[in-house]
């Protein structure tokens, strides 16, 4: 409130104090308010000169009222100042907790109270909700007066209901169907479990995310005109949901023409820079793959102790045959270093876990395609919700500074659930997993699971970057106890492991490792084979193994992206101490595929291991079984039996393979439902056993027989996307079986990754 003196008759109207008195004030003294005022006694001041020193006392932002008010001589300033915050209470809200809303807020108990910070408290209390899908959500601070001069400051809150996007559609697009595009976006329409999944809420930063993932689908399609030209959320009339729009022109999509290497630097030879580039003419033009293959020509360059080497790829387009010639040119780039690598905002991670994933430091040469790269690689750590990586000139003109702003979110979990396997039954699991564990980037897992068959509990502790290198340093324990999973016996398996794994290539890793098992065989039903009720009489054995697995995967490389290829191939050698002396060989071939425009996945898996008994015989413990790795067949349900005892326990083989072929299409339901199907075929065997001598325990020998039997089996599956996991339902037939095989025609399974 302001008041400037009703004796004031016009601006032109001069004024001389020969004193100034201050009223009101208790926490604020005389001389800060006159200090404001900046009137001092005798001098001359017109009224708009007093009306400027109302202004600059009232801007302080400590008084609720002001009043300047001319009495003869005498200036008197009244003020009466904004009372102090005893407490700040949060009414109305549920679903963000106190805790939550007192770290968004910035006024704080025994401050001043300022109307203006309140407001602003408010708006982002508001906001917070907005981003939990509340938009209708209202917050109005109040105050509640108290005696001393101090006020409660309540910010009453109206969350309204969870806004969902009730559909999303697109227009302009006739290379991908809506529900193929749907699958890139990380918004999602509201389906079935739209109470528990928060990705359907609508939340209007995530649309400039969204945006930037199709224009990353469609230029890996060799799109490189596509646009999103209109991204549009309507509320619907009930204000319970809304409905958002893509508008996309795709253009066409191009491959690449001729690939040409040029060098621009005295010396250097470009013949050998085009032998690394793994770009032929007529594949799919992408900039990722572009990206990869610069990149393997600057690290050549790095080998050849060339610095300030740049690669720069020179674009031609051919409108007739949609192709883009790429022309790599080698040139000499800037002389820049990097001076420094400030980081902000993390205030769990330590600064070195976001420093290496840098490929250059402090005093290298500056690389933008490299620090483009880096934050790629900040990004995909999982441990930032948002993270800027941006250059800037640094102290000279051949000086960078590179700074790093994150912004950081939660990285662990705590799971309590229930699980269901046709062999196990019905169980109860729990788990802890944390990701980012001290902040120092470590992975830390622990996991309970019991069923009616089988007990288990595992430890993980990984370490990405062992000794500050790119070698990643795990630790592994597992316990593990079966009772009669389709057999009469139980056994029990223990295990601990260390493993230390590097890149080899730029798609392949290779893991060496040791472990120490001790297994065994119980509890053996007196109607089983006289080969088990042998291995039983053994007793606990140990085993100690030194081994190695190499993996090559190019799913995620961005080198075709509606396929790839993996590949893993490993040994262990048991034998360093312990009982038991072996060879275990194992590989995997997975071959994958999107077509009819990504709606269909064609998969194709070989699987096939073997186990060499270098001392002794196997045992059930280290044989195959091909549990799940055929379907429609049970748990033990194949492979090697001895038909000469009662209950004709499956022995397990030193051997198996498998081929398993599968497709994944849409059937038709709405794409929020998370269901869709396949079919699938799978053909293979387990066999060979180094003792065969079956029978009755204490009766006569009877031979077993452990020859390669084909097994091949047919289907259909159905897909369900859901909040406890992806589900996987399987209704099989069995086409070729033995006539002691356990076949099953239903199946529910947690979809597998590999």
């Amino acid at each position: 409130m302001a008041c400037l003196g009703t004796a004031w008759q016009a601006e032109a109207q001069t004024y001389q104090f020969s004193n100034v008195q201050v009223e009101g004030n208790q926490r604020v003294d005389v001389a800060t308010i006159l200090s404001y005022a900046g009137i001092g006694r005798g001098q001359a001041v017109s009224a708009g000169e007093l009306n400027d020193a109302y202004q600059r006392i009232s801007d302080v932002g400590l008084f609720e009222s002001v009043e300047i008010v001319p009495k003869g001589n005498t200036l008197v300033i009244k003020v009466k100042e904004f009372p102090t915050i005893n407490i700040i209470n949060f009414e109305g809200n549920k679903r963000l907790k106190d805790e939550m809303l007192a770290s968004i807020v910035k006024s704080q108990s025994r401050r001043v109270f300022s109307p203006a910070q309140a407001e602003a408290d408010a708006a982002e209390i508001t906001k917070a909700y907005q981003e939990a899908g509340r938009i209708a959500a209202t917050v109005d601070p109040k105050i509640i007066r108290r005696s001393g001069n101090r006020v409660d400051l309540v910010f009453d809150i109206r969350e309204g209901k969870v806004v969902e996007v009730e559909r999303l559609s697109f227009n302009g697009n006739r290379a991908f169907s809506d529900r193929r595009l749907r699958q890139v976006l990380a918004t999602k329409q509201a389906g079935l479990f739209r109470t528990l999944i928060q990705s359907d809420t609508f939340i209007a930063d995530r649309i400039e995310f969204d945006k930037q993932l199709l224009k990353d689908f469609y230029l890996a399609r060799g799109y490189v005109d596509f646009q999103v030209l209109d991204a549009v959320g309507e509320v619907t009339r009930e204000r319970d949901g809304f409905f958002v729009t893509f508008t996309v022109r795709e253009g066409q999509s191009f491959k690449v023409g001729s690939v040409t290497t040029v060098s621009e630097i005295e010396g250097v030879d470009a013949a050998e820079f085009e032998k690394v580039l793994k770009l032929r003419p007529g594949v799919t033009y992408s900039p990722t793959v572009i990206e990869n293959n610069i990149t393997r020509m600057e690290n050549l360059a790095l080998k050849k102790a060339l610095n300030f080497v740049s690669v720069e790829p020179r674009i031609t387009r051919n409108e007739r045959d949609m192709t883009l010639d790429v022309e790599f040119v080698i040139t000499r780039g800037p002389r820049v270093f990097v001076e420094r690598i400030d980081i902000e905002g993390n205030t769990t991670t330590l600064d070195r876990v976001i420093r290496r994933q840098f490929r250059s430091s402090e005093g290298d040469p500056f690389n933008p395609r490299e620090v483009r790269r880096a934050a790629e690689r900040i990004r995909a750590l999982g441990f930032f919700k948002d993270a800027t990586v941006e250059a800037e000139q640094g102290s000279a003109g051949d000086q960078v500074v590179v700074n790093v702003d994150v912004e950081e979110q939660p990285t662990g979990s705590l799971t309590f659930g229930a699980s269901y396997g046709a062999d196990s039954g019905v169980g109860l699991t729990a788990g802890f997993t944390e990701t980012n564990f001290l902040g120092r980037g470590q992975t830390l897992g622990l996991s309970i699971a019991t069923a009616s068959a089988s007990k288990s509990g595992s430890l993980t502790f990984i370490e990405p970057a062992f000794l500050g290198r790119d070698l990643e340093l795990s630790f592994n324990g597992n316990y593990t106890e079966t009772k009669e999973d389709n057999s009469f016996y139980n056994t029990r398996a223990a295990e601990i492991g260390v493993g230390i794994g590097f890149p080899v290539g730029e798609n392949s890793r290779l893991q060496l490792n040791y472990k120490l098992a001790e297994t065994a065989i119980r509890n053996v039903n007196a109607t089983s084979s006289q080969i088990l009720h042998d291995e039983e009489a053994v007793g606990g054995q140990f085993a100690s193994s030194v081994g190695y697995a190499f993996s090559y995967d190019t799913r995620s490389s961005g080198i075709d992206p509606t396929g790839g290829l993996l590949l893993r191939f490993s040994q262990d050698f048991a034998g360093l101490g312990g009982d038991l002396r072996y060879i275990s060989t194992n590989g995997l071939a997975l071959a994958e595929r999107r077509v009819l425009n990504d709606d269909v996945t064609l998969r194709g898996v070989f699987e096939a291991g073997m186990i060499n008994m270098v001392k002794g015989n196997s045992r059930v413990t280290e044989r195959y079984f091909g549990s799940g790795k055929i379907r429609g067949f049970e748990g033990n349900g194949l492979g090697p039996r001895d038909l000469g005892v009662g209950n004709q326990d499956a022995l397990g083989g030193n051997m198996f393979a498998v081929a398993r072929f599968e497709t994944e299409f849409p059937i038709g339901l709405p794409e929020e439902y998370g269901i869709h199907g396949g079919t699938f075929l799978d053909v293979g065997s387990v066999w060979s056993l180094d003792n065969v001598n079956g029978g009755p325990k204490g009766g006569p020998i009877s031979a077993v027989d452990d020859g390669m039997k084909l097994r091949a089996a047919i289907g259909l599956s159905v897909f369900w996307d859901t909040p406890i996991g992806p589900l996987r339902f399987n209704f099989a037939k069995a086409l070729k079986k033995e006539n002691y095989d356990k076949t099953r025609v239903f199946d529910l399974t947690i979809s597998s990754q590999f």
